[in-house]
This record gives C-alpha cells, sequence and structure tokens, in this order.
C-alpha cells in the first residue's frame, strides 16, 4: 500500500507543477504583467526561464521517480521564494489577508510534501530509479 501511496503521491504533486508550466508559457506575457505587480522587475524573462527549469525538471524527476529526491528539492528552490513572494498575506490588506493565507498554508503543506519526498530518500518501489538498478545486468 505505501508503494502505491508514494507512486500516487508523486503523481498529484507533480501535476500541480505541471500546470505551473502550462500556466507560465500559455500566458507568458500576463505572467510578467503580474510579476511586476508584485514588484520583481529585474529580468522577467530570465527569471521565468529559470523558473521554467526548475519546474519542468523537478516535476519529471519526481514523477518518473528517477533522483524524486533531488526533484524535490528543484521544486522547492521554485517554490519557496514564489510562496513568499505571491502569498505576503502579512502586508495586504485585512479584506486580502484571510484568502493569501491559505494560499501560503496550502503551499507550505506542499513544501512538507516534497520535504517528505526528499526524507524518504527518493521514490520507493515504484520508480524509474529502482527499475533501472533492478534490470542491470550482473557483469561477468
Amino acid at each position: 500500500m505505501k508503494d502505491f501511496a508514494d507512486l500516487l503521491g508523486r503523481v498529484l504533486i507533480s501535476i500541480i507543477f505541471f500546470f505551473e508550466v502550462y500556466d507560465t508559457l500559455g500566458f507568458w506575457e500576463s505572467t510578467k504583467d503580474t510579476m511586476t505587480a508584485y514588484n520583481v522587475t529585474w529580468n522577467q524573462d530570465l527569471i521565468l526561464i529559470v523558473a521554467i527549469t526548475l519546474l519542468i525538471l523537478g516535476s519529471i524527476m519526481v514523477l518518473i521517480g528517477y533522483y524524486a529526491n533531488v526533484g524535490a528539492f528543484l521544486l522547492l528552490l521554485y517554490l519557496v521564494p514564489f510562496t513568499f513572494i505571491v502569498f505576503s498575506f502579512w502586508n495586504d490588506d485585512i479584506d486580502f489577508r484571510r484568502v493569501n493565507s491559505l494560499g501560503f498554508a496550502r503551499n507550505l503543506a506542499i513544501c512538507g510534501g516534497l520535504l517528505i519526498l526528499i526524507a524518504n530518500g527518493g521514490a520507493g518501489r515504484f520508480s524509474i530509479k529502482r527499475m533501472v538498478h533492478v534490470l542491470r545486468l550482473p557483469k561477468e
């Protein structure tokens, strides 16, 4: 049961970040406008390219289970700054504080899931990494 839960958890976590890539690529200019609204104005194209690279590499690694702990770390490199920039509820008016605090808490929960993946040292039984190591031919 644990192996299936590990696999399902990796799939669900990856879906969130794949959607983020899709959304960023599909709405490139409006994403840059949103970054400007959050006072992230330095070299926006570079920041977006780095973020998309982290998201794609991290999501694929987590999904297929090949060095999933490294992939989870890459996703954390994206998610932690994003969370503190976008959901800085402590700076918001009282009307927006509740909504942004929920978004902040949700992202912290996702960070917790990624940290668990890192702490477990990998993806478990249903992973590409395990299949590669199990299917190695014996040396003569």
